[in-house]
């Protein structure tokens, strides 16, 4: 059925085809001539221009449904009035229009309403021109007016159940856009409440999505002709080609990419990261990027190196005086030999701790590579260092009630600088026995290959979960287990150790299960670069 706001443009239609029909047969009967009655003929006609005029004139959106229907109702009456003018024109024909109106607009009240006025009128004009009509023609055109209306009918309905089907999935849509659109909104409220900026960059370099923070934090960073953004070092003018958002419109990946926006007080340290967003086909579609202001952080860790550093300055100051008065006390003569053992004993550990100092300033470096450690390779077997750093460590091992298994340590060579290996050593055992289970176990185990030798230290403490095992070598670092703990740490030994390694060209590597323990093993030379194997 057509709805209230569309039946003054369904009447101005329907009558206008109807009135134009007629006004055809009009000028063809004034042009051939009517054998019936002209002036009858001619009153029908003029009734459907008034009709037509009543169409286009009246305001039918603001009557009754029904009242439409008088139109239509209208045309059946002057058509069987053309009828009767004239039996022979076919004049009948003209009822298809005025039935498909009824079907076609007023369901199936008009659809039955149409057909039965139509056959009705035909009857009637039959019974008043005393037609003899013969069993084919007779039937014919109320066939055709019941086969037109009812295919109208039909297809009226099919028309408004899609037209039914169409509104409601618009109202689906309509409301699925509006719930988008909240959700946007709250997006957007949320991203621009947080104090990081986040961006949706698309694959044409286009910026989607902006929070209020990564506008604000931006600001200034990308700048073509002044040197207003730098590396890392806050010294070095920052390439514009290695801007972190260009490389992000190249399609780079990337963590904690460091830049320093400005200069004096008003500088800026910002840490960029981008995440490549890979649609299900593995296509490319873009990349998010977060951006944090770190510059508190950054002046609160040059402080505390700044102060590590101090410290450990004051610190060789008395040390080096200490190892000079040793070295003065073992070289006396008349010395007994178990004080001189002692004085050994100490000279060896003031020794050590000169070291630790040493490269505890190395590691508080701003430099972020690592420490710059000197290392001087020889080649050593790695069971005399083990068994001198087990040694060491018995003591303390003991106190916990911990066993310390060297049944796997088997004949090793390699090319190291003992010092440094002890040294390494040295913190694993301690970290080992430090932070295991009281009663609990640590092992000890050397092996050899034709390129590397291995050393791996295995306990059975607190463990290292995921985060740990990605961050247990960085500096100043403690894992989640023992952060609160009463066990104490500065968070460097692991770091130092890993610079000593790699600075040999092996590498130390950590395995764990957090509640079970932890292995770490390290990789050395087996031989001299440049030697055969023996």
């Amino acid at each position: 059925m057509l709805g209230d706001g569309d039946r003054t443009r369904s009447a101005m239609l329907n009558q206008i085809v109807t009135t134009s029909v007629v006004l055809v047969v009009a000028i063809a009967g004034l042009v051939v001539g009517f054998r019936g009655d002209t002036a009858l003929f001619f009153l029908a006609v003029t009734a459907v221009f008034v009709l037509t005029g009543a169409a286009i004139i009246v305001p039918w959106g603001s009557l009754g449904r029904l009242w439409l229907a008088l139109i239509p109702l209208g045309d059946i009456l002057a058509i069987a009035v053309m009828r009767v003018a004239e039996p022979t024109a076919g004049f009948g024909l003209l009822w298809v229009f005025p039935v498909i109106w009824l079907a076609a607009g007023f369901g199936t009240v008009g659809w039955i309403g149409g057909v039965l006025l139509a056959l009705s009128a035909y009857g009637v004009t039959d019974v008043v021109i005393r037609s003899s009509p013969s069993s084919f023609g007779f039937l014919l055109l109320p066939l055709l007016l019941i086969a037109v209306s009812t295919s109208t009918y039909l297809s009226s309905r099919r028309a408004s159940a899609q037209r039914l089907l169409l509104d409601r999935q618009a109202t689906v849509l309509t409301q699925s856009l509006e719930r988008a659109r909240r959700h946007e909104q709250v997006l957007t409220e949320a991203l621009d409440r947080v104090d990081f900026g986040v961006a949706r960059i698309e694959t044409d370099g286009s910026a989607s999505i902006i929070n209020d923070a990564h506008a604000r934090l931006q600001r200034g960073s990308r700048t073509s002709g002044q040197p207003d953004v730098y590396a890392a070092d806050g010294a070095t003018p920052l390439d514009p080609q290695d801007h972190p958002l260009a490389r992000v419109r190249r399609g780079e990946a990337f963590t904690d990419a460091r830049i320093q926006v400005g200069h004096g007080d008003d500088r800026r340290v910002l840490s960029v990261s981008a995440r490549r967003i890979i649609e299900p086909d593995g296509g490319d579609s873009g990349a998010v990027v977060v951006t944090r202001d770190i510059t508190a952080e950054t002046d609160a860790l040059r402080e505390r190196d700044a102060l590590v550093s101090s410290v450990s300055h004051e610190l060789r100051t008395p040390l080096t005086s200490i190892l000079g008065y040793l070295e003065l006390a073992i070289d006396t003569p008349g010395v007994p030999e178990a004080a001189l053992e002692n004085l050994r004993v100490a000279d060896r550990n003031a020794d050590q701790l000169l070291r630790l100092v040493g490269d505890v300033l190395a590691a508080s470096s701003q430099n972020k590579s690592a420490a710059q450690l000197t290392v001087s390779p020889t080649d050593i077997d790695l069971v005399e260092i083990v068994n001198a750093a087990v040694e060491s460590i018995l003591v303390s091992a003991g106190e916990r009630g911990i066993t310390i298994d060297v049944s796997r340590v088997e004949p090793a060579r390699a090319y190291a600088d003992p010092v440094r290996i002890r040294q390494v050593l040295d913190n694993l055992l301690s970290n080992a026995v430090k932070y295991n289970r009281p009663r609990g176990r640590v092992s000890v185990a050397t092996s050899v290959g034709d390129q590397w030798a291995l050393i791996a230290v295995q306990d059975s403490g607190v463990g290292l979960n995921e985060e740990d095992l990605g961050s247990v070598f960085q500096r100043y670092y403690r894992g989640a287990a023992v952060r609160d703990s009463a066990v104490t740490g500065n968070g460097l030994g692991l770091a130092i150790s890993r610079d000593i390694v790699r600075r040999h060209g092996g590498d130390i590597t950590v395995s764990s299960v957090l509640g079970v323990g932890s292995t770490f093993s390290v990789t050395l030379p087996a031989r001299r670069p440049g030697t055969a194997a023996s």
